[in-house]
């Protein structure tokens, strides 16, 4: 479109609501499956009509319970990558046991789908020390973990600054060469994130602002949303009321309205191919000997 100000990432960390921590830590359950199955549904659709693309962020285990609705997404041209296998956080596991939950992961999407399974996003933006060297040792070739936000208590927040695409040794000086980071963006001056919880909590003009905020500084705005959050969701004993909040309708009506912004929604890969310069080359193999 020749009237945008610029590319951004609209991403979705396809998990769904029974996947939660506010659901997995609750006193009460629910019998209603698939919740959030709808919300994916309407992404494919509505990207579909305007000719948009995404990357999807997937919990693997989904290939197992909903293999149709995964296939659907990497069929719709979405870009397909790891939200890990169970959707656990990496701090709560032992280093073997975040090395296979990438591994797994993997493995099923690309199983599954056929694509090339290369980003990474862990749950809450929860990683450990050990990350970049799991990611490399694992074949995946950049993350998308980090918020330079400011610190909130009870949340993430305060142990990063980055907020450009950049080669992962930007975050982490030791991190293996050829790893790029991908940061979620957040407001400028304020620095809380521009979607998640506080697009629900201030609504899609405090997000539309801080897109093209960002744009104007050259930044690609990096979003997230999940699929639970844009239906009707079952009310449970325990989960807490800001889970509820403006989803449903009210949801699917702001991301309509951040859609209707002048900018292309493109996949994350594509943002980091352009932005940091070499980045593929590390990732290219050597070539070998050639055979006589």
């Amino acid at each position: 479109m020749s009237d945008t100000v610029g590319r951004a990432v609209l991403s979705i960390d396809v998990e769904l609501f029974d996947q939660t921590p506010a659901y997995r830590s609750a006193s009460g359950i629910t019998d209603q499956q698939g919740i959030g199955l709808n919300g994916l549904a309407w992404f494919r659709e509505t990207l579909g009509d305007r000719g948009a693309s995404t990357t999807c962020f997937v919990v693997s285990s989904l290939v197992d319970r909903y293999p149709e609705a995964i296939e659907a997404l990497a069929d719709a041209g979405f870009e397909i990558a790891s939200h890990t296998h169970s959707h656990e956080l990496l701090s709560d596991r032992s280093a073997d046991e975040r090395r296979e939950e990438l591994a797994t992961s993997k493995e099923r999407l690309e199983s599954l789908t056929g694509q090339s399974v290369t980003g990474f996003r862990a749950p809450a933006f929860d990683i450990t020390d050990d990350h970049f060297d799991l990611l490399a040792e694992t074949g995946y070739e950049y993350d998308s973990s980090v918020v330079a936000s400011r610190a909130i208590p009870g949340w993430y927040g305060g142990e990063y600054d980055l907020e450009t695409p950049a080669l992962a040794t930007a975050v982490d000086p030791d991190a293996p060469a050829g790893l790029a980071e991908l940061p979620a963006s957040v407001m400028p001056g304020l620095r809380l994130p521009l979607t998640g919880t506080w697009l629900r909590f201030f609504g899609p003009r405090y997000t539309a602002l801080g897109m093209r905020l960002l744009a104007r500084r050259g930044i690609t705005p990096v979003l997230y949303v999940h699929p639970w959050e844009l239906v009707g969701l079952p009310q449970v004993e325990g989960v807490p009321a800001r889970v509820y909040y403006h989803t449903g309708e009210w949801m699917r009506e702001a991301l309509t309205y951040i859609l209707d912004q002048p900018f292309d929604f493109v996949t994350a890969r594509s943002v980091l191919e352009d932005a940091v310069p070499g980045w593929t080359d590390q990732n290219r193999p050597a070539d070998g000997p050639q055979e006589e």
